[in-house]
């Protein structure tokens, strides 16, 4: 990504990230000016800021304990120097070895869950127009058969994005649409497929079940590719995305978090919630209604971005 690409991102991350902001690093720095020594009341206070935040119990509780330990290491004992340290913590926390995406194979696939209503079409259209401007050859399928909508949805988005959609009928099996898009790709020389699966996590079992013949299909079809499987997640929902996150996670094995509406939202904690109790990376993020709005996460960029000044 250019410099200014860069630089452009992350003026729109910091903006979109503005109601996290304002309900972590404006709390934090109210309790910082509040508590002049560092002592039990202050850890107390933030460990409730964090809280609030969507940040998840657990892990405020461990980011306060890991507070906790660092202040007596390094004998801080002024509370202006707490923030550089909760920064630091936050970004351990978050970094990972690696969380681009892989595409590797040809094609590489790449399989995108989530439940209805949480942008996963949308993000679908939106992960292939990134790949598709780097130079990479794109397929879509349209493997939600539960709804006609869904495959509707995505042949408009397959249009405005210029990117062909394999479908089938309403009520199809899935795993039929995967191994007719898996064939064209290989026919076409594709680089990528990307996968729309339905999202009923009510009906777990039946999730499980048509995800492992999906699986099994690209498995047999594709050995040697690599498969990515997204899971789509609305920031907006809070610690549900965490439940989601894990139920999800159960019925297949989630490589990455997309996560979606960061911008309209004050519980842009739950990223670290996320990470930090299901120890799944968020992959990408989406901070706007333009395409180019999705983006790879980068968690220094991150913790920059929600303490900016």
């Amino acid at each position: 990504m250019s410099q200014e690409k860069k630089k452009g991102f992350f003026a729109r991350l910091k903006e979109g990230l503005s109601k996290t902001r304002n309900s972590i690093t404006e709390k934090v720095d109210e309790v910082l000016k509040t508590f002049k020594k560092v002592d039990e009341e202050l850890f107390e206070e933030l460990e409730e800021v964090l809280i609030t935040a969507d940040v998840g119990v657990q892990t405020s509780m461990e980011i306060i304990e890991r507070l906790r330990k660092a202040t007596k290491e390094q004998k801080i004992s002024d509370s202006s120097d707490v923030k550089e340290l909760l920064k630091q913590i936050i970004r351990d926390m978050l970094e990972l070895e690696d969380n681009t995406l892989k595409i590797e194979g040809h094609p590489a696939v790449i399989m995108v869950i989530g439940v209805n209503g949480v942008g996963k079409t949308t993000s679908i259209a939106k992960i292939a127009y990134k790949l598709k401007n780097e130079g990479k050859k794109v397929l879509l399928a349209a493997a939600d058969t539960f709804r006609a909508a869904a495959i509707d949805q995505l042949e408009i988005w397959g249009d405005r994005i210029g990117v062909d959609v394999i479908k089938h009928q309403e009520g199809a099996d899935p795993a039929a649409v995967v191994y007719d898009a898996i064939q064209a790709a290989k026919s076409r020389r594709m680089d990528v497929v990307i996968c729309d699966t339905a999202g009923r996590l009510h009906t777990k079992k039946n999730l499980m079940e048509e995800l492992r013949k999906v699986f099994k299909v690209i498995d047999r079809e594709l050995p040697d590719s690599s498969r990515e499987v997204l899971l789509v997640l609305d920031a907006t929902t809070g610690q549900n995305a965490v439940n989601q996150a894990k139920l999800f996670n159960e019925a297949a094995e989630v490589t990455g978090i997309v996560l979606t509406k960061l911008d309209g939202t004050a519980k842009g904690g739950i990223i670290i919630a996320i990470k930090s109790e299901q120890n799944i990376p968020v992959k990408l993020i989406g901070v706007g209604e333009k395409m180019d709005d999705l983006q790879e996460f980068d968690s220094k960029e991150f913790v920059d971005a929600l303490f900016a000044e």
